[in-house]
């Protein structure tokens, strides 16, 4: 996370935690006058430089003119904004509170006058506990190739010359049927699903799948009629009706060495089998983390059986629009221009994503569950480590849009690293310091308490492969995987907004 606006620390303010029902916390602070004095020196400043008062120059203006001219009340309701959000943030850090929404907060004394005491209520994250972490077990596809599957992958190559041959049979699963076809949305009919002489694989994909089941066993000069609700349009149905005109069974060729010449980089069936084992080997075995990883969390997620808090699932479902939304924008297209592809409105988008971010939220409690029952610990070494691999990345990308490096990929990290020796010291320097002054070392250990939490799951969890033999976890995720922390996500950043105080008048005393 880049470097945030520097806070003011308040000296001399007392605060105190109350635990409250439903994860809530009331906060009691109090802020001696003569802090209330210098945030409202501080608010007479920012006064002058935006106000003009005859006979000085725009911000000159001395504090004793603007005080006969706005009143002293003005000031100190624009220092007690200031104040208490600066105040309530400092709390939060001190108290160690992981609050997830923002706070309700009432003046409770030094409205106008005298030393400052105020109440903030607000949730904090809770704390779940998970039982049968440490008997985790899952199934995945098995990393090795089967047969099946090397010959799979040989009749797609042998596709490529194959041939047709017209039958006098009902149609099966990888014939070819051309037809004359007749689509309707709702009993109107539709040009653009309406055809003659379609010809389509029995098998494949089309946009209803009742298809296939239809044409099996379907005869020439039959007449068939299959539908179905409409694939992107609520309330949509469709029907079709095909009449069957010609039936060809596909024919592949016999797989010689001359015709894997022909039609690959290999001269010989045997190079072409041990090549094909070999890529789908090392495809399986890559993607197999990523697939176990995926599962793991997953399953942690189901251990999680308390109900979460709304403005966790709220706040997850956020970051996935956002992150939709930019992925979009990477591709060259606005969300606006995909919710209207895709005729969808940014609710139906919400509401599709709130099931998976609520998942994320369970799994994020279920990680940090798990660091707390086995005392995981982060020390300073994890700190400085973790603080040293990100200036890194934030040195190579200044570096990089600076021109200040040639960048090879055959580079080692070593290598990078002694190119930009200084300027990731100074991204280190920067970065430790604003963490400490914002607040989010805190969210820091967490995160990275959560990624020693997913190591030990992973040197824990029984993984077995749909014949229910075992897979070693050491040949799945190696000796290292890590969490990119997310220092923006973890929590509430009490940095985006300062909270608002609440009128006095409108409280319920």
């Amino acid at each position: 996370m880049r470097a945030s606006n520097k806070r003011i620390h308040f000296r001399s303010v007392n605060s105190s935690v109350k635990s409250l029902e439903d994860n809530k916390v009331e906060i009691n602070i109090e802020v001696p006058e003569d802090a209330i004095e210098i945030a409202i020196d501080e608010a007479f400043k920012k006064l002058a430089k935006e106000v003009k008062v005859p006979g000085f120059r725009q911000g000159k203006a001395p504090r004793k003119v603007l005080e006969s001219k706005f009143g002293n009340e003005y000031a100190r309701s624009e220092a007690l904004n200031d104040i208490v959000g600066e105040v309530y943030f400092q709390a939060i850090n001190e108290h160690e509170l992981d609050v997830i929404a923002q706070p309700e907060i009432e003046i409770l004394q030094g409205q106008e006058s005298g030393p400052v005491v105020f109440e903030a209520t607000v949730e904090v994250r809770p704390s779940v506990e998970v039982k049968g972490y440490s008997d985790l077990e899952i199934e995945v596809l098995s990393p090795k190739v089967s047969q099946e599957e090397i010959d799979e992958s040989v009749n797609r190559l042998l596709e490529q010359a194959s041939e047709r041959n017209e039958v006098n049979r009902p149609a099966e699963m990888g014939d070819f049927v051309t037809m004359d076809l007749s689509g309707s949305i709702n009993g109107e009919v539709e040009e653009s699903l309406t055809a003659e002489g379609f010809v389509f694989e029995v098998g494949s994909s089309f946009i209803i799948e009742e298809i296939n089941n239809s044409l099996v066993g379907a005869e020439v000069a039959q007449e068939i009629k299959f539908g179905g609700p409409h694939p992107s349009e609520e309330e949509a149905e469709l029907a079709f009706v095909a009449k069957i005109i010609n039936i060809e069974e596909k024919i592949l060729p016999e797989l010689t060495d001359e015709l894997v010449a022909e039609l690959s980089e290999f001269e010989t069936v045997e190079m072409l089998l041990e090549d094909t084992e070999v890529r789908m080997g090392e495809s399986k075995r890559n993607q197999l983390p990523g697939h176990v990883t995926s599962k793991m969390l997953e399953a942690l997620s189901e251990l999680v059986k308390d109900e979460i808090p709304e403005p966790l699932i709220q706040e997850q479902t956020q970051q996935q629009v956002q992150d939709m939304a930019m992925r979009m924008a990477q591709q060259g297209m606005q969300f606006e221009q995909f919710l209207q592809a895709t005729n969808q409105s940014i609710e139906d988008i919400v509401t599709n994503l709130r099931e998976p971010a609520e998942q994320a939220v369970k799994t994020d409690l279920a990680l940090r569950a798990i660091a707390d029952s086995e005392s995981i610990e982060i020390l300073e070494n994890d700190i400085e480590n973790e603080i040293e691999n990100i200036a890194k990345q934030y040195a190579l990308q200044a570096a990089i849009q600076a021109e200040e490096i040639n960048f090879d990929a055959e580079m080692t990290p070593e290598e990078v690293d002694h190119q930009l020796a200084s300027r990731i010291e100074t991204e280190k320097m920067n970065l430790a310091k604003s963490l400490a002054e914002n607040g989010q070392i805190r969210i820091l250990k967490a995160d990275l308490r959560k990624q020693k939490a997913l190591k030990f799951v992973e040197e824990t969890v029984k993984i077995k492969d749909e014949n229910g033999n075992e897979i070693d976890n050491k040949e799945i995720f190696g000796e290292n995987t890590e969490i990119d922390p997310d220092l923006s996500q973890n929590s509430n950043n009490p940095d985006e907004t300062n909270p608002k105080e609440e009128d006095p008048s409108e409280s319920d005393d």
